[in-house]
């Protein structure tokens, strides 16, 4: 490893420019390609979430890299989610009892341009865009480019070669076409998919529904959740099959079927989507998959990072936050092996991928949860009692949500099986409405943590 290393990073998203700056920031040479136009000059959402959900593993990285006040300008704090039931009633559900912790709704593309801006400031950075990745010779470090402009093609040599080029990336599928090792690789989907939408500011440029939410409108087999913009908009997303049930993206095809659809299932939010037609149809409909492989890197030639390694569905909005916590790891790692990529890649991998492969079950997880279990009496009870503890032992009680959520020092993986546990042992409780007998909340704190070590043991002895 040496400084005068020539590092290639295909794809200028988010995890791609925060890498990229992060490098430069330690003294790294590093050029970045990016397929798409630059996107602070260019509209190019075309139907990808234009806002996601930023929390602290995401600001730790972004802390590191000395971009965290930029970004906490830009971001609209949610407290916790709001409920819309199909007779219009809402109810909200607090993300944490604890004083201080939220979520925040931010701008892909406005965070994405604060990146690629700090990066560039670094004379040893140099971003090219409108290159598209063809092919990678992961064996001679030679990246195949096309240039969407002048439409030639041309090839740039590397030392490094970083893959934070999405859930598509061509470096991932260079590793199982060129058969140079054995490589372990699974693209799950969903049956549903997901179309986005509006609900436009009111004519004062104010938010139409509160701001300080995530919005969900959970019914069974679809869904739909609104995030907030800084300019007074909404996001809206529908979740919805593609060919499965009474309303679905392959039977939605008329103006009649559409309105229908929402007057029955959401009728609040049909007041507030006014272009509700031209939206359904000009917008997309994307899919939504979970990406797993091994390994994650070659020799120490090439690595993957981000989406490229460890695709999730939205649903725990951690997506972004596991992509800027690779950076932070990978920054860590750097510190104990730099002059020798191949052990930190090594490193890397071992330290991370448990991680990521736990936060990619955790999404599937929430999917179920918001889709189906938010409304239901149980599980209000129950997430009202986790609000309780938590906001009466703020040091004794996370939720699985707080530590997947407010706590970075905690690993997706251990938060994954403390978390079900407590889930576990909760439900139980509330179910068999074994609270009638406890006193006082010290107890029920007591009884929760009893229970769900009981299970911790039993799932440590069952292999789980």
């Amino acid at each position: 490893m040496n400084k005068k290393d020539n590092i290639l990073i295909i794809g200028a998203g988010l995890c791609g420019s925060l890498l990229a700056l992060r490098l430069a920031q330690r003294g790294y040479k590093v050029e970045l390609f990016e397929s798409r136009p630059d996107l602070r000059t260019h509209d190019i959402s075309a139907g990808r979430s234009i806002n996601l959900a930023l929390s602290d593993r995401g600001f730790k990285a972004l802390r590191i890299a000395g971009v965290e006040e930029k970004a906490r300008e830009i971001c609209i704090p949610m407290h916790g989610r709001l409920i819309h039931d199909a007779k219009e009633n809402t109810f909200a559900s607090n993300y944490s009892g604890r004083e201080g912790e939220y979520i925040n709704s931010i701008s892909r593309g406005d965070l994405n341009g604060i990146l690629l801006t700090e990066a560039e400031k670094h004379e040893n950075v140099t971003i090219h865009f409108n290159k598209k990745c063809i092919s990678i010779d992961i064996e001679e470090t030679v990246v195949r480019f096309k240039d969407y402009k002048t439409k030639e093609e041309f090839s740039v040599n590397g030392d490094v070669i970083f893959g934070t080029d999405g859930a598509g990336s061509v470096l991932r599928k260079s590793y199982y076409l060129e058969r140079k090792f054995l490589f372990s690789y699974s693209q799950n989907y969903l049956t549903h998919g997901y179309k986005e939408l509006e609900i436009p500011a009111d004519a004062l440029g104010n938010h139409q529904i509160s701001k300080d939410h995530l919005h969900i409108w959970p019914r069974g087999e679809y869904m739909l959740i609104a995030l907030p913009n800084l300019d007074g908009s909404f996001t809206v997303t529908l979740f919805l099959s593609y060919d499965e049930g009474e309303y679905n993206f392959n039977n939605l095809t008329t103006e009649k079927r559409i309105i229908e659809f929402f007057e029955k299932e959401f009728p609040d939010a049909l007041k507030l989507i006014p272009s509700i037609k031209d939206e359904f149809f000009n917008n997309p409909t994307g899919a939504l998959g979970t990406v797993k492989c091994s390994p994650w890197f070659y020799k120490g030639n090439t690595v993957l990072m981000g989406d490229a390694a460890h695709a999730i569905v939205p649903f725990y909005g951690q997506g972004m936050n596991a992509s800027f916590e690779d950076v932070t790891v990978f920054d860590t790692i750097l510190d104990k092996h730099e002059g020798n990529w191949e052990a930190v890649f090594k490193e890397y991998q071992l330290v991370r991928k448990e991680d990521t492969d736990a936060i990619a079950d955790l999404a599937i997880d929430n999917y179920y949860e918001m889709r189906d279990h938010v409304a239901h009496p149980l599980f209000k009870q129950k997430r009202m009692l986790e609000m309780s503890l938590e906001e009466n032992f703020p040091k004794e009680y996370f939720s699985k949500y707080s530590m997947v959520t407010f706590n970075e020092n905690i690993p997706y993986s251990e938060a994954m099986k403390k978390g079900r546990a407590q889930d576990k042992a909760l439900l139980n409780m509330v179910a068999h409405n074994d609270l009638n007998s406890v006193s006082n909340l010290k107890e029920v704190l007591r009884k929760v943590q009893e229970e769900t070590n009981e299970i911790l043991e039993e799932d440590k002895i069952a292999g789980l």
